[in-house]
């Protein structure tokens, strides 16, 4: 199976395990509005390796994560009911991935390879 351009990975730290079942959105910024792309939900690994096309123009895009979705599947509290990570695709031949550090009072993100 060939990757998408932009991947995700979404790792519960609460529970200690990846966050199976999160839907995920990937969006593009065009003239001031966001315009979906894709949509997906987190694997049993708690990964997105399709979210979108294999090749994407440069730009600003965001990917969002239900994330009361997955909180109320897994019984726990719910205070940011949802995270939406904004990123500029500056290459147009890198592959680009956005992993999520998830539990109910925090998050984190960063560029992952």
């Amino acid at each position: 199976m060939t990757r998408s351009h932009i991947t995700s990975h979404v790792l519960d730290s609460t529970l200690g395990r990846p966050a199976a079942g999160v839907p995920v959105t990937l969006e593009r910024a065009v003239d001031g509005d966001w315009m979906l792309v894709a949509s997906a939900v987190t694997d049993d690994d708690g990964r997105v390796a399709a979210l979108g096309p294999v090749a994407l123009p440069t730009g600003t895009y965001r990917v969002g994560f239900d994330t009361a979705a997955y909180f109320e599947a897994t019984g726990q509290p719910v205070f940011y009911p949802s995270v939406s990570v904004a990123f500029v695709l500056a290459e147009e031949g890198e592959h680009y991935h956005i992993p999520l550090l998830l539990s109910p009072f925090a998050y984190s993100t960063y560029r992952g390879s």
